[in-house]
Parts: C-alpha cells; sequence; structure tokens
C-alpha cells in the first residue's frame, strides 16, 4: 500500500453497512423460514427500505464504537448497541407505518410493541450488533484506498462531442 493511502469515505463505508444489512436479513428470512416452517426454498425476503435502514444505523453503530471502544466493555457496548437498534427499529418502522410502507410485523409475536418490535429477537439483536461491531465495523474503518485507485484524468473519446 502506497503512502498516500486514505480511508473510506463516510458513503462508501454506508455502502458497505447497507448491502451488509440487507444480504444480513435475506439471509435470516430464509434461515428462521427454514427453522420454523421447514420451507425448503430457503427463500430469504427484505425491503428496499432495508438498505437505507440498515446503512444509516451501521453508521450510528461506527460513531458509537468509536465513542464506547475505550470506554466501556463488550458486554456493556452489546447491551448499548441493542437498545439503540430497538430504537432505530421503532422509529423507522413507526415512520414507515405512517406511509404504509413497514415491510415488517410483528403482531404475532407474544412480546410485540406494536407490532414494530418484539423482544423475542433480542439474542439476535445481541449477538447481530457485536459481530457488526467486531466484524464489519472494525474491518470497514481499516479499509485503505491507495492514490493508485483514484480516477485519472482521461481524454474524451473521440465520438463524444465537445461543446458546441
Amino acid at each position: 500500500m502506497g503512502r498516500n493511502a486514505e480511508p473510506l469515505s463516510p458513503l462508501c463505508r454506508w455502502y458497505i453497512y447497507a448491502i451488509h444489512g440487507y444480504f444480513a436479513e435475506v439471509m435470516f428470512t430464509a434461515t428462521w423460514d427454514f427453522v420454523v416452517d421447514r420451507d425448503w426454498r430457503f427463500q430469504g425476503v427484505t425491503s428496499v427500505w432495508a438498505l437505507f435502514i440498515y446503512g444509516t444505523f451501521g453508521t450510528i453503530l461506527e460513531h458509537l464504537y468509536l465513542l464506547l471502544m475505550s470506554r466501556c466493555n463488550l458486554l456493556v457496548r452489546g447491551l448499548l448497541y441493542t437498545a439503540c437498534i430497538y430504537l432505530w427499529e421503532f422509529s423507522t418502522g413507526y415512520i414507515l407505518r405512517c406511509f404504509n410502507a413497514c415491510p415488517w410485523d410483528y403482531s404475532g409475536f407474544r412480546f410485540n410493541f406494536m407490532g414494530l418490535i418484539t423482544l423475542e429477537y433480542c439474542p439476535f439483536w445481541f449477538v447481530g450488533s457485536l459481530l457488526l461491531e467486531r466484524v464489519v465495523v472494525y474491518n470497514t474503518l481499516r479499509l485503505r484506498l491507495d492514490e493508485t485507485w483514484k480516477p485519472k484524468e482521461h481524454p474524451l473519446p473521440r465520438n463524444e462531442l465537445k461543446d458546441d
């Protein structure tokens, strides 16, 4: 790596978090349907809203991680992340529901609140948040772009019009 390597931009990191969350949700719903319903099709589902929800929350968790990594142990961070996930899930779900666009409904779960969050998912959110911190956020913050990856100025192709 060259001397002038620079970290990924916030938008690039947001994109990584969005794609990771989107993929994780598809895999989780496919696994959940397989375990609960023995659905051998292994079809996961999500919504395009998940890109915004996971990308933005990944960025929030990144900032929390940087703020808390030297102040709290892993267990406390996991509990704080889980509380933030519930707050974020409820808030985004409530906003989406106002537009009849909320893609999830936990009304069938015993410990749900307004169908937007459920305590049954607490262990999944806790473990998932720690995996997000330790695997995704940690490694995304370590990624660097070398100077050779910057786009270079290329002359216009011969068939492209210049100012007329």
